[in-house]
């Protein structure tokens, strides 16, 4: 039997543990797809007015899903790819937040100013879930998107959330305001909005 490779095992891992990366280690694994209690509906308004994040999928779309995401995270990458089904019925914004400094901060950075997020959020997810670190960002940046990020961070902590990927949306068959820390495979994602 041959032996598996690194990105083998990281793909195996997500599939096994699918959860959230948590600012606490920076992020580290977490409790596997913990429901959050349900938001009040001024909360996804507070998302909707200060989130800066990038829009993919149906543009048109009366139904928005906010996605506040660390780049560094692995299960953030799942939930991008449980996502991609949904594009042609949902409007997405991503909304990249940083635990830290380093590689999180200019990642978010650099996927806030592309020019085509949809195809730079797919390669750099491509590339962490392959366990090469995902893209190459400018270590230089600037003023005005690294305080978004770090906006973005703080509406993450506001929320009361800790873990990433955190979901905002309303469920497009109650109205009702649904929320959701951590990752989901795609008929989950849309039984929680109401699509299924």
């Amino acid at each position: 039997m041959k032996p598996l490779t690194f990105p083998a095992l990281l793909a195996t891992a997500l599939a096994l543990t699918l959860g959230a990366c948590s600012k606490q280690e920076s992020p580290a694994p977490t409790a596997a797809n913990t429901a959050v209690a349900p938001l009040a509906t001024n909360a996804y308004e507070a998302v909707a007015a200060t989130a800066k994040g990038f829009t993919v999928g149906a543009l048109m779309s009366a139904q928005t899903v906010y996605v506040l995401f660390d780049p560094q995270c692995p299960h953030c990458g799942h939930l991008w790819q449980a996502s991609l089904p949904l594009h042609s019925k949902v409007k997405f914004v991503w909304v990249p937040i940083a635990f830290n400094t380093g590689k999180s901060l200019s990642q978010a950075v650099a996927l806030l100013s592309s020019a085509n997020p949809l195809e730079a959020m797919n390669a750099h997810e491509k590339s962490l879930l392959a366990g090469t670190g995902g893209m190459d960002a400018s270590s230089s940046l600037p003023p005005e998107l690294e305080q978004a990020v770090k906006s973005n961070t703080q509406l993450l902590n506001s929320l009361g959330a800790d873990s990433v990927p955190f979901l905002v949306a309303k469920n497009r068959k109650s109205g009702a305001v649904v929320s959701n820390a951590g990752a989901l495979d795609t008929g989950p994602l849309a039984q929680l909005l109401g699509i299924d």
